[in-house]
């Protein structure tokens, strides 16, 4: 395996890293995640997550908590580092993570200080590390489902920038901020690659927007 290839880096990630179970928070690769930290044993995770790889794993609960507050969680999730962090005067800490890579979680380890450890495979999702190449998104029927759903959800934009924005960063801004479902948000986290994940994206903002193409219709593109 040659030293740089996204195998070889994907060597280079922890086997183990904290989990942030976060229900209807969705963080990708090369995405951004503001977060505000309060709880003591999310506290105590991030302390030590600065002190080590710097690495959080987003997770979707599946449940509500259970009696010891730790939910099942979806079996795929994805880290992002700390590349910003303050600490407020009450206390609580707010970070910014960047998302790196997609992850399977292979087994839960013993409680940390309250927080959740796992053992981590990063394999499948070596190519989470090089950006995918521009194009392979039906970027008008994306804009076309994206302008009905905004407003229904009397969210304002500016359409200039909107259109102005990179395949990637487009689909993954608008799939980590639009008020989905905790299992539509691991529907796109799930997806494999720009193209399918934009076509997720696409499909969920038309059923949202009541504007999605009628049973039988060529979909094709």
């Amino acid at each position: 395996m040659a030293a740089g290839t996204p195998e070889a880096k994907i060597g280079e990630l922890p086997a183990v890293v904290p989990i942030f179970p976060l229900s209807g928070v969705l963080l990708l690769p090369r995405g951004r995640l503001p977060l505000n930290i309060f709880e003591p044993r999310y506290l105590a995770m991030f302390s030590d997550a600065l002190g080590g790889a710097r690495l959080v794993g987003m997770v979707q609960p599946q449940t509500e908590r259970d009696m010891a507050g730790n939910p099942p969680v979806y079996r795929t999730g994805c880290a992002g580092k700390i590349v910003s962090f303050s600490e407020t005067d009450d206390g609580r800490y707010l970070v910014t993570l960047a998302g790196v890579a997609r992850f399977d979680i292979v087994e839960e380890l013993p409680l940390v200080k309250g927080y959740r450890p796992v053992r981590a495979d990063w394999r499948r999702f070596a190519a989470d590390l090089e950006p995918p190449p521009a194009g392979g998104i039906d970027r008008g029927r994306l804009l076309a489902a994206l302008k009905p759903y905004f407003q229904r959800h009397n969210i304002s934009a500016d359409w200039d920038a909107v259109t102005a924005t990179p395949d990637e960063r487009l689909v993954t801004t608008l799939a980590m901020v639009c008020p989905f479902a905790a299992s539509e948000k691991q529907a796109l986290l799930e997806a494999d690659g720009l193209g399918p994940r934009a076509q997720t994206l696409t499909a969920l903002l038309e059923m949202a927007s009541g504007t999605a193409p009628p049973a039988g219709a060529d979909l094709r593109h």
